[in-house]
């Protein structure tokens, strides 16, 4: 098999370090790794699958011969460096926000739009990690149907924020126990026992540049162009892994209208060997949705039989039998009074049966009561 040079680009940070852990897992052909970082960081030594690996600075000149590197820093930084990876033939993983959205960097998440990869110049970009796993999830969904719109709610641990992060929640914890007070300086709040409904700065219409990320990236990742995205991206005292809640609109072209109410019900074959195409063109010419349709016995042509019944729903029909009804109501109040009136006692028993239920469970789990 063969064998890549690799490079990490900010491998000082949380993501970075990440990164090396996930290159082991998955037992990656890794022939050299260089572990690229700021001039702070440079001369510290990192332990590696039994090697001992120096940290270099970042330069131009230190990705000359690699043949792929992956970019764990800052926009800033890989703006910075990006030209004189893709010039040296490696190819640039950037897990950055900064190629996201350029229309010349392919935005990839592999189970979903592996094909994408073949159209980068040099690049490839990674999408935010709550896009990944939203993304990830709705896609099997999509092959059953489109997906018109999604309403998301994340709430997000602080290891989001980098290094940092689970630092200041564990200093904070410790701070509130001895009862001292303590400045925060990742978070723009107290995040210890707190929740910080803002991640990013304001970008939208009220929307920050965090909610705007899942919009605009899922729209480039599932080629969705008009795909709406109501998102609320809220932070969280949890140290690691982000929680989702997702609601999700899907088109399906089978059905019209609102719901499943809109489609077509399939007919069955009526008896007598008639063809399903001859049986749903006899049944149009009746009036009505469900009509029963007679024609001549078989062995007795002076009676009549009569077929299955077949419901057919003409375009437009959607919910006509539904406005028939409320009309008819609203034309006969008293008949309106007098259904109401018996599904009343019904309504009393379940709501009866539901209060029981109820006063039984707390007596069993508070038998102190």
């Amino acid at each position: 098999m063969k064998q890549y040079r690799v490079a990490i680009l900010g491998a000082s940070g949380a993501v970075g370090q990440e990164m090396m852990k996930i290159l082991a897992e998955r037992s990656f052909p890794v022939g050299e790794l260089h572990l690229l970082a700021s001039a702070r960081s440079a001369g510290k030594v990192v332990s590696w699958q039994g090697q001992d690996i120096v940290v270099e600075e970042a330069t131009d000149a230190a990705f000359a011969g690699m043949d792929i590197v992956l970019g764990a820093a800052e926009n800033d930084i890989a703006e910075r460096f990006a030209p004189a990876i893709v010039r040296s033939g490696a190819v640039f993983v950037d897990n950055s926000s900064a190629f996201r959205l350029d229309p010349n960097v392919p935005l990839v998440v592999p189970e979903i739009n592996p094909g994408d990869v073949k159209l980068h110049h040099g690049i490839i970009a990674n999408p935010n990690c709550s896009t990944t796993i939203t993304l990830t999830a709705i896609n099997a969904l999509r092959k059953l149907s489109p997906i018109h719109s999604m309403v998301v709610s994340t709430y997000q641990a602080v290891s989001g924020a980098g290094a940092g992060g689970p630092i200041e929640l564990q200093n904070e914890i410790d701070a509130l126990r001895d009862g001292k007070a303590y400045a925060p300086k990742v978070f723009a709040h107290q995040i210890a026992y707190n929740v910080i409904p803002q991640i990013g700065g304001e970008q939208c219409d009220g929307y920050t540049s965090e909610e705007m990320k899942l919009q605009n990236e899922g729209r480039k990742i599932l080629h969705l162009p008009d795909m709406n995205v109501a998102c609320t991206c809220v932070r969280v005292p949890v140290v690691r892994s982000h929680s989702h809640l997702r609601r999700r609109a899907l088109r399906a072209p089978h059905l019209r209208g609102r719901g499943a109410r809109g489609h077509r019900r399939r007919s069955r074959l009526p008896p007598c060997g008639r063809s399903r195409r001859a049986a749903v063109s006899h049944a149009a010419r009746h009036v009505g949705s469900g009509s029963r349709v007679r024609r001549p016995h078989p062995s007795r042509p002076d009676r009549s039989q009569r077929s299955v019944s077949l419901v057919l729903r003409r375009p437009g029909a959607q919910g006509r039998s539904h406005q028939l009804r409320a009309d008819r109501r609203a034309a006969d109040p008293e008949r309106l009074k007098s259904e109401n009136a018996a599904k009343w006692p019904v309504f009393v028993r379940q709501r009866t049966a539901t209060a029981v239920c109820t006063a039984v469970a707390v007596l069993v789990v508070y038998p102190a009561i």
